[in-house]
């Protein structure tokens, strides 16, 4: 299957995520923003959390503030 084949048939359901603001590499943070909400839940702190999810993940502490944000 074709890159334009794939997007044409998921055509609706793209416009819909990018008019929300979604951006496609988020779905690469889906199982970081996963393990943030269960630390969280465990009452781990927040400063923690991003630390140890920075260093799981191999993306800045900056970058893990910014996904949380969004993801919220």
């Amino acid at each position: 299957m074709k890159i334009f084949e794939i997007l044409n048939i998921h055509r609706e359901l793209l416009n819909r995520l990018y008019a929300s603001g979604v951006r496609l590499e988020d779905a690469r943070y889906i199982d970081l923003y996963t393990d943030y909400s269960r630390m969280l839940g465990e009452g781990e702190k927040v400063s923690y959390i991003v630390v140890m999810l920075s260093e799981k993940y191999g993306v800045s502490e900056r970058k893990v503030y910014s996904l949380i944000k969004r993801f919220q």
